[in-house]
């Protein structure tokens, strides 16, 4: 059983935007906190950005912060990245996981930011 379902990807132009979702059984997302990451080709999988289980505490890697935003919907068991102001360098393919208590990754989705 994929413990999540990414969705949202695409190919956006440079500048562009997209909204991605994750989401998961209660069992996997209810009380633990929650990381997008993405893996570009031929480049090791790399964190996002985090959420807290409340949704208050969120942290972002450098490449993306002030550009990301991650959100979380607990009655969906659902975790969200709004990407703005995109850049080729953030094409890769994006991933939902628990980063205190990794479990199997799911397919993930296709960002591509190209002209």
């Amino acid at each position: 059983q994929v413990p999540f379902v990414e969705s949202g990807g695409g190919l956006v132009q440079p500048g562009g935007s997209l909204r991605l979702s994750c989401a998961a059984s209660e069992s996997i997302f209810r009380g633990w906190r929650m990381a997008w990451y993405r893996q570009a080709t031929g480049k090791q999988r790399e964190a996002v950005a985090s959420i807290g289980t409340s949704g208050s505490s969120t942290s972002y890697a450098d490449s993306v912060k002030g550009r990301f935003t991650i959100s979380r919907d607990n009655a969906k068991n659902t975790v969200y990245l709004q990407m703005n102001s995109l850049k080729p360098d953030d094409t890769a393919v994006y991933y939902c996981n628990r980063p205190n208590s990794l479990t199997n990754w799911g397919q993930g989705t296709q960002v591509t930011v190209s002209s």
